[in-house]
C-alpha cells in the first residue's frame, strides 16, 4: 500500500494548458474517485501518476519519493483501462499472468500467485478460455487480474465499467468494492458516472476544466456543496434550481422566488446584498408532492409535464410557474401529466446559492 501525492500538478499539450495546478494527498489505503464531466482532465491526471502522461508542472509522489522521471514499470502501480486492454490469443491464465513474465518468481510461484488471484476474483473455472468465450464482466475481471498479480502498492481505474451494461456494472462496483475491503491497497479510480463515485468511495474528488472543485466524503459533498456545479453534478436526480432575488426589507432578508412569488427568509449572516441575483437549490427528494402541511418552509403549487414511475417511489417533473423542477411523490400515488399539485420542501433542506459566481452561500 501506499500515499500518493499531486502537488501543483499541471498538464499542458503545448501552450494549452488541461490541469492547472492540482494538489491532492491519497492516503495509504483510500479509494479516491476522481469525477467530472467529459474533458475535464481525471483521465490525464490518472496518466500522469501512472506515468504514461508527462508531467507539464508540479510533481507526483508515491510513499513520500517523487516519481515525476520514474518510468511507468518502476513505480509499481497498476492501471486498468477501459477497454481491458487483454491479448485475445492469450487464455485467461495467460494474461493474468502477463505481469509476471519478466519477473524473477519461480514458474511454481508464478502460478501458484496466477491461482490465488484466479480464485480471489472467481475465475478458478475459466483459466484455459480465451477472452472472446467471457462475458464483459468476466473479461474486466481478467484485466483486475492482471494489476493484482503483481501485488502493486496501489490500482489505478480509467472508467472500467463504462463498457458494461447497467446490471453488470453495478455487479461490477460491488466487486472491486469487497477487493478493495479485503486487499486494502490504495485506489484511484476515474469515472463520469456520479453513481460509481458516490456507491464507491472514501473520497470523491470533483473536477471541471482542470480544476479540483471540492473534495470530500460522497454524504460531505451531496450535503454540503460549495458550488453550484458540484450540487448538480453529485446527487440523481440532480439538484433543482429555482432564480430569486434578496430582498431586505423591515429587517428582514429574504429571497423572493421569481416562480411562485414565494418569500423564503435568509439568515443574516449570508454573504449577499440587497438585489442579488440568486438562486434556490432543493434535491428531487426533499421536493415531495403533497398537501401542504403547517410549519413547512417551501410550499409551491405546479403543473405535472411527465411522470416516471420507479415502483417505491414516483419522479415528477413539474412547471413552476416557468421554471422547469423534479419532486418525487411516495408509494404508488402517481399523478398525472396536465394535474395542479402541490410540492413542499422542510426546513434545512434548501441552498442558496449565489447566480453570478456560482458559490454556495447558506443552508435554509
Amino acid at each position: 500500500m501506499a500515499t500518493i501525492a499531486l502537488d501543483g500538478l499541471v498538464k499542458r499539450y503545448g501552450k494549452t494548458p488541461v490541469v492547472h495546478g492540482i494538489d491532492l494527498h491519497v492516503k495509504d489505503g483510500e479509494f479516491v474517485v476522481l469525477v467530472g464531466p467529459s474533458g475535464c482532465g481525471k483521465s490525464t491526471t490518472l496518466r500522469m501518476i501512472a506515468g504514461l502522461e508527462d508531467i507539464s508542472g508540479g510533481t507526483v509522489s508515491i510513499d513520500g519519493h517523487v516519481v515525476n522521471e520514474f518510468e511507468p514499470k518502476d513505480r509499481n502501480i497498476a492501471m486498468v483501462f477501459q477497454n481491458y486492454a487483454i491479448y485475445p490469443h492469450m487464455s485467461v491464465g495467460q494474461n493474468i499472468g502477463f505481469g509476471l513474465y519478466t519477473s524473477k518468481l519461480s514458474e511454481t510461484d508464478k502460478k501458484k500467485r496466477i491461482a490465488e488471484t484466479a480464485q480471489m476474483l472467481g475465475l478458478e473455472a475459466l483459466l484455459d478460455r480465451r477472452p472472446a468465450q467471457l462475458s464483459g464482466g468476466q473479461r474486466q475481471r481478467v484485466a483486475i487480474g492482471r494489476a493484482m498479480v503483481r501485488n502493486p502498492v496501489a490500482f489505478l481505474f480509467d472508467e472500467p465499467l463504462s463498457n458494461l451494461d447497467a446490471q453488470l456494472r453495478a455487479q461490477m462496483r460491488i466487486e472491486i468494492k469487497k477487493l478493495h475491503q479485503r486487499l486494502g491497497t490504495t485506489i484511484v479510480f476515474v469515472t463520469h458516472d456520479q453513481v460509481e463515485a458516490m456507491t464507491m468511495a472514501d473520497r470523491i474528488v470533483v473536477m471541471r476544466d482542470g480544476h479540483i472543485l471540492q473534495v470530500g466524503t460522497p454524504m460531505e459533498l451531496y450535503d454540503n456543496p460549495t458550488d453550484i456545479f458540484t450540487a448538480r453534478f453529485i446527487g440523481s436526480p440532480t439538484m433543482n434550481l429555482l432564480p430569486a432575488t434578496i430582498r431586505d426589507e423591515g429587517g428582514a432578508r429574504t429571497a423572493i422566488l421569481k416562480s411562485g412569488r414565494l418569500s423564503l427568509p435568509v439568515p443574516a449572516d449570508a454573504a449577499v446584498s440587497h438585489g442579488a441575483d440568486v438562486l434556490v437549490g432543493v434535491r428531487p427528494h426533499d421536493l415531495v408532492v403533497d398537501e401542504a402541511e403547517a410549519g413547512q418552509t417551501f410550499v409551491l403549487t405546479g403543473e405535472v409535464s411527465v411522470v416516471e414511475p420507479l415502483g417505491a417511489e414516483t419522479l415528477v417533473h413539474l412547471d413552476l410557474g416557468g421554471t422547469p423542477a423534479i419532486a418525487t411523490a411516495p408509494g404508488r400515488a402517481i399523478p398525472r401529466a396536465g394535474d395542479s399539485v402541490t410540492v413542499r420542501a422542510p426546513a434545512g433542506s434548501l441552498y442558496l446559492f449565489d447566480a453570478k459566481t456560482e458559490r454556495a452561500l447558506c443552508r435554509m
